[in-house]
């Protein structure tokens, strides 16, 4: 439960510098696919784990994003076992309770173009052929309200993602979001880092096909 498995326990093509990604943000990546995919004892230790372990600013923006890719229901229960757990209350104010569209918008845009790159135009058309209120939900409430909050930096929301995504076994989003993490600002290494600091939570088949996933994405 503690930190990243061992090198063992994973295809030795997935290798991790550690050095190159901080112990506190591989617990929050590992915080962020137990939350979005494990058990209940498995997400009231994982917060118990990070209690004294990592900014506790960084937890709650965890949860938050939680219902993004897992539901209101996850982040809900995590957001009460972690009141719990680290007895900290909930601030006075938040950012989350006054809705302004027409900034959630811009800034939605801002984020989802800087995680999706050069590959941001289509995604756009994409989405809007799905659906223009899908588009429309995706910019604000996704990249905009949740994503574009500034209380944790945007590559370690990525990181996050990923491990989410991971755990989700959503593969399409995972390919996306490998890109994201990189075009946020976290480097390849750090990426392994993450990948590997939740492999142990997935199983092995879905930890190979996301090395040649990470691979594809590297033009490896």
């Amino acid at each position: 439960m503690d930190g990243a498995p061992t090198s063992s326990s994973v295809p030795s093509t997935l290798t991790a510098h550690p050095e190159r990604l901080d112990e506190p943000t591989i617990r929050l990546v590992r915080l962020a696919a137990i939350l979005a995919g494990g058990s209940e004892a498995l997400v009231r230790r994982a917060l118990a784990d990070v209690v004294h372990a990592v900014d506790p600013v960084w937890v709650e923006e965890v949860i938050l994003q939680t219902y993004l890719f897992a539901g209101f229901p996850r982040s809900l229960n995590a957001a009460r076992e972690w009141r719990r757990v680290s007895g900290r209350a909930a601030p006075a104010h938040d950012e989350g309770t006054h809705f302004d569209a027409d900034r959630l918008t811009e800034r939605g845009e801002h984020t989802c173009e800087t995680v999706y790159g050069p590959f941001y135009e289509r995604l756009r058309h994409n989405i809007h052929a799905l659906h223009p209120a899908l588009d429309s939900w995706m910019i604000v409430e996704g990249y905009g309200k949740v994503l574009g909050r500034p209380q944790l930096d945007l590559a370690r929301r990525e990181l996050c993602v990923v491990a989410a995504c991971a755990i989700a076994r959503q593969d399409r989003q995972l390919h996306s979001h490998l890109h994201g993490a990189l075009h946020a600002g976290a480097s390849a290494a750090q990426v392994d880092a993450a990948l590997l600091a939740v492999a142990d939570l997935l199983e092995p088949d879905d930890v190979k096909r996301y090395v040649g996933l990470w691979a594809r994405v590297q033009g490896k």
